[in-house]
């Protein structure tokens, strides 16, 4: 595997850019391969292949980063690769993978761009829903962009492999949340919201991203609330409804778009346990910053090994589908609250 601080800067044509990679091209078939082979552990083990897809498109979309923030997302990337993750084989016990297999090539196949349309035609049996709080639209639109960008790497057997993730989560849930030591955890298919409450309305992906601004703006360390993935999956699932939009599933946005609204609603309708588990920790700077990756202090709780990643790819992906430069600058200064 190269190393992203030595990689060369490359460039591939794409339309009628040219875009300029920090990290290497393998991190993405890597990542599709293990999304692909995710179904045989479980839904959530899709974490795995697709933080390695978000670290990809994070050179992308950041070219100009420090070289120790690439440095940095290579060693979370290879943390993952590698067996740490929470959510690969220690949540799948009975599965004969282990977390580095997932990664594995396939046997050489020819690629076929048709088939991608199939993971959009099983993502639609689940997008009414936050399943298992949006990981079914994260999953998806991650791996539809990178097929699409990439379509010499839409075989078969990756292709197939990601629709069964898909189906994973037709009837899941849509995660739980954390109701105080009385009532402990409770899935969101059953809590009963309230008819009205102060959540923004939105139906559009620009209200979408406001109204995601505003909520990590507005984050205090005296309101801790757990569940439903937190912040980071309504920063990751809204960025992901974005994408379906520009890589060619419009009609699914505007279903996308309630489902996220709801996802949105469950996690503000938390109670605050800040007495139970204390004020929310807030890192110094954002991982876009060196110091983030070198003061020694690197968090790695909270399942964050495949989330920080992808959190950083998300964020920089709602932010591009609306221009709200200020109110972006503003969120982002508060990733603190949970990186």
């Amino acid at each position: 595997m190269h190393s992203i601080c030595e990689a060369e800067r490359t460039s591939i044509a794409f339309g009628n850019r040219t875009k300029f990679l920090m990290i290497a091209h393998e991190y993405l078939s890597k990542g599709l391969n293990a999304m692909a082979r995710a179904h045989h552990m479980n839904s959530m083990a899709g974490h795995l292949g697709a933080s390695l897809i978000a670290g990809y498109f994070v050179g992308e979309q950041r070219p100009d980063l420090d070289p120790e923030v690439f440095r940095g997302i290579e060693d979370d990337l290879g943390r993952v690769m590698g067996g740490e993750s929470v959510f690969g084989k220690r949540m799948s016990k009975k599965t004969k993978l282990s977390d580095p297999e997932l990664f594995e090539a396939f046997p050489k196949q020819k690629p076929d761009e048709s088939l991608i349309d199939g993971i959009a035609e099983t993502l639609e049996k689940s997008i009414d829903e936050p399943r298992q709080s949006g990981h079914n639209v994260i999953f998806g639109s991650l791996a539809i962009r990178a097929l699409k960008e990439h379509p010499d790497l839409a075989t078969p057997a990756v292709v197939d492999g990601i629709i069964k993730l898909m189906k994973l989560f037709i009837n899941a849930t849509s995660g739980n949340g954390y109701y105080g030591k009385e009532k402990g955890r409770i899935h969101g298919n059953k809590i009963k919201l309230p008819e009205k409450d102060d959540t923004p309305e939105y139906e559009n992906i620009e209200g979408m991203a406001i109204a995601v601004f505003d909520e990590a703006i507005n984050q205090k360390p005296e309101i801790n609330r757990a569940g439903y993935g937190g912040l980071v999956h309504i920063i990751n699932h809204a960025a992901a409804v974005a994408d379906l939009a520009d890589y060619g599933y419009p009609e699914l946005v505007k279903r996308a778009v309630r489902s996220h609204r709801q996802h949105l609603r469950l996690w503000r309708n938390l109670p605050n346990v800040v007495d139970e588990y204390g004020p929310m920790k807030v890192s110094r700077t954002t991982p876009n910053k060196p110091d983030y990756w070198t003061a020694g202090d690197v968090p790695y709780d909270r399942a964050l090994l495949t989330h920080r990643v992808k959190t950083m790819f998300g964020f920089d992906e709602l932010a591009a589908a609306v221009e709200e430069e200020e109110r972006e600058k503003a969120a982002y200064e508060k990733l603190r609250f949970v990186m």
